[in-house]
């Protein structure tokens, strides 16, 4: 039997399915078809006054697609409000792999020369899959996240999965919407080619530094039940295309990245 590849992978995500792990330590996979889906309309994403003062003082250096390793390794450790986590070490080394052809992305938040927050998911045509995220700092992964947002708005993309919905996403105006629904929009998304490096890399952005670069403007397989509620965590933990891939500083400073949002709202 031909071992499960990264291209069977994407034609999963393609068929509107995803994978997860019962447990850190259970090399079993299960792939995922929930009745309900969570997903972030890129043109109502909500950003509070709050979460944009600290984008806008862009006290975190973004950076993208510089530490996909690390981020994945932090998504999967446990934490107080998450005991447990569904990625395993089968799940790492094909999303290592998604990364390495360009598939998959991290938008990572440093601070001090360290990573404290960030998320990574899986681009598709013009569809984004956020898998999950983390924090270590306060705000670390809502700042990366308006930053995600940006970037998929201002690369043509047209749905951001978050696969569950939890009151976590809530805040930022996520939806859950019925599995028909998921895949009318998913198929409408796959038509269009989304540009995850629109905004490109350059110098980026430091702690508290002023934006440069302008810009434009997340064994085998086998089908499974989906997973009970507490082990549904994915990218609404807080603590979530197009080939060819280059790391590097974010291409947006937080006053930018706000722009492309309330352009698009």
């Amino acid at each position: 039997m031909k071992p499960f590849g990264v291209q069977d992978l994407l034609d999963c995500y393609a068929r509107g399915v995803f994978p997860m792990a019962d447990a850190r330590d259970d090399d079993r996979v299960f792939l995922i078809d929930p009745e309900r889906r969570g997903v972030i309309p890129l043109n109502r994403f909500h950003v509070s006054r709050r979460l944009a003062r600290t984008v806008r003082q862009d006290l975190f250096e973004v950076r993208v697609d510089t530490a996909f390793s690390e981020v994945v390794a932090l998504c999967a450790e446990a934490s107080e409000d998450r005991a447990e986590t569904w990625i395993n070490g089968p799940i790492e080394a094909l999303y290592g792999e998604l990364f390495d052809i360009g598939h998959a992305h991290t938008v990572e938040t440093w601070q001090d020369g360290r990573l404290v927050g960030g998320l990574y998911g899986v681009s598709l045509r013009g569809a984004f899959f956020g898998e999950s995220m983390f924090s270590r700092a306060t705000d670390a992964s809502k700042v990366a996240l308006v930053h995600l947002i940006g970037r998929l708005i201002a690369g043509g993309f047209t749905l951001l999965d978050t696969q569950f919905m939890t009151e976590h996403l809530a805040q930022f105006g996520t939806e859950e919407i019925p599995r028909r629904e998921y895949r009318r929009r998913l198929a409408e998304a796959l038509k269009v080619q989304g540009d995850f490096q629109r905004l490109g890399g350059g110098a980026g952005v430091g702690a508290g530094g002023a934006a440069a670069g302008t810009g434009a403007a997340m064994g085998g397989l086998s089908a499974g039940a989906a997973l009970a509620g507490g082990m549904a965590a994915g990218f609404g933990a807080a603590g979530f295309g197009a080939a060819g891939r280059g790391g590097g500083a974010g291409g947006g400073g937080g006053a930018l990245v706000l722009q492309v949002i309330s352009q698009a709202s």
